[in-house]
C-alpha cells in the first residue's frame, strides 16, 4: 500500500488512540500482552484494530502459528507510527523545556540609547536561564518603531513610549539624564551650575526625534530659556562621549551610559540645576500581540529585579555625585 494513500486514510479517520493500540500489539507481539500494558480489555484492542485496518483497507496482522506477525501494510504503518510518536515525543519534550525555561530564543530589540542596560538586564535573565538563546538589536528611534509596527520581535527596550503605537508599556528602571563635560573642563566641580550657563555652553545634541533629545529641549523651555547652543547632533552615544572627549562641548545622556566606566571614563558629570532629568526605561509590546512564554518570563524576572537594579544605579549616582562634591572642593570653585 503506498505511504501516501495510507497517511491520507490515517488523517482523515484514524485516532491516536488506535494508532497506540497497533504500535503495542506490533512491538509485544501479542493482542492479549497489548491490552495488558495498556490497561484494556482484549477484545477493545480487537474491535480497535479492526476499525483501524477497515479503516486503512488493508489486513495489518496475519496469524503465523501461534504467532502474529506483520503484513506489508502493517510494516508501513508501523513505520509511520515510529515517525509520529518520535514526533510527538520531541514535541512534548521542547514545550517541557519552554515551561521549565530551560531552551528556546527571546528577541528584543532596543533603542540605541539603552546599549548599556540592554545587556545588563539580559545578562541576568541568561545566568537564570543559560539554555535561553537571546537575540538583541539596537537602532534608532525611527528605526525601534518600524520594527515595533511590524512586529519583528518579542519585546521592546524604549525610553519613551510612542503614543502613535498601540502599545503596552511597561515601566522598566528609572533612566536619570545627566549633563556631561570632558575631564578637564572648567565647569567640572562647580556646583549648582545654572541652566543659564550651561546654554552658552557648545552643546552635542541627540538627533531629532531622541527622547534624550527631546527631554532637554523642553527641560530649557520650562524654565524659559532658548535652546541649547548646538554644535553638533549625533544619533550614538558613544560617538557623543568621543565628541566629549575630543572637547567638542557638552552634553546630556543617560547615567547608564556611564555605568561602566564609572567616574574613569572620558567625560565626567557636571551638577547642573534640574539634573538629573528623571525618566524610566520602558518594556513594550503590541498589545494585539500575544506573549511568548520567555518573552512573558522575562518581564517577571525584570519585575522581580527592578528594586534590585534600581538601588545599584542609585549607589552608582550617589557615588559620582560625591566625587564631583570633592572635586569642587579641591579646586575651591563655587557655583556659577
Amino acid at each position: 500500500m503506498a505511504r501516501t494513500n495510507l497517511v491520507g486514510a490515517l488523517a482523515q479517520r484514524a485516532t491516536l488512540r488506535q494508532l497506540q493500540m497497533f504500535e503495542s500489539v506490533a512491538r509485544t507481539g501479542s493482542f492479549t500482552s497489548a491490552a495488558e500494558e495498556l490497561l484494556l480489555a482484549q477484545p477493545t484492542v480487537s474491535m480497535q484494530l479492526k476499525k483501524l485496518s477497515d479503516t486503512i483497507g488493508a489486513t495489518l496482522f496475519e496469524q503465523v502459528g501461534n504467532h502474529i506477525r506483520l503484513t506489508e501494510a502493517g510494516r508501513e504503518l508501523d513505520a509511520a507510527c515510529e515517525e509520529v510518536f518520535g514526533a510527538l515525543a520531541s514535541l512534548e519534550t521542547r514545550i517541557a523545556d519552554l515551561k521549565g525555561l530551560r531552551r528556546g530564543r527571546l528577541r528584543l530589540a532596543a533603542i540605541s540609547s539603552a546599549n548599556y542596560i540592554g545587556p545588563h538586564l539580559l545578562g541576568r535573565f541568561g545566568n537564570h536561564y543559560p539554555g535561553v538563546e537571546i537575540a538583541l538589536s539596537f537602532s534608532n528611534r525611527e528605526g525601534l518603531i518600524q520594527r515595533i509596527q511590524e512586529q519583528h520581535d518579542d519585546l521592546y527596550i524604549l525610553g519613551r513610549p510612542p503614543p502613535e503605537l498601540d502599545i503596552e508599556a511597561l515601566p522598566l528602571v528609572p533612566n536619570p539624564l545627566v549633563a556631561v563635560a570632558p575631564h578637564n573642563h572648567p565647569l567640572v566641580g562647580v556646583p549648582r551650575i545654572s541652566l543659564t550657563r550651561l546654554q552658552k555652553e557648545p552643546f552635542i545634541m541627540r538627533e531629532p526625534g531622541s527622547g534624550t533629545r527631546d527631554a532637554v529641549l523642553q527641560l530649557f523651555e520650562s524654565r524659559g530659556l532658548p535652546p541649547p547652543n548646538t554644535r553638533m547632533e549625533l544619533s550614538s552615544t558613544e560617538a557623543i562621549k568621543q565628541a566629549i572627549a575630543a572637547g567638542l562641548g557638552v552634553s546630556v545622556m543617560s547615567l547608564h551610559a556611564l555605568s561602566l566606566e564609572g567616574t574613569d571614563g572620558p567625560v565626567t558629570v557636571l551638577d547642573v540645576q534640574g539634573f538629573p532629568l528623571k525618566r524610566h526605561w520602558y518594556l513594550a509590546y503590541p498589545k494585539n500581540r500575544k506573549l511568548t512564554v520567555l518573552a512573558q518570563a522575562f518581564l517577571d524576572f525584570v519585575g522581580e529585579e527592578a528594586h534590585q537594579i534600581e538601588d545599584e544605579f542609585e549607589r552608582e549616582l550617589a557615588k559620582i555625585r560625591s566625587l564631583r562634591k570633592a572635586d569642587g572642593r579641591a579646586n575651591g570653585r563655587r557655583p556659577s
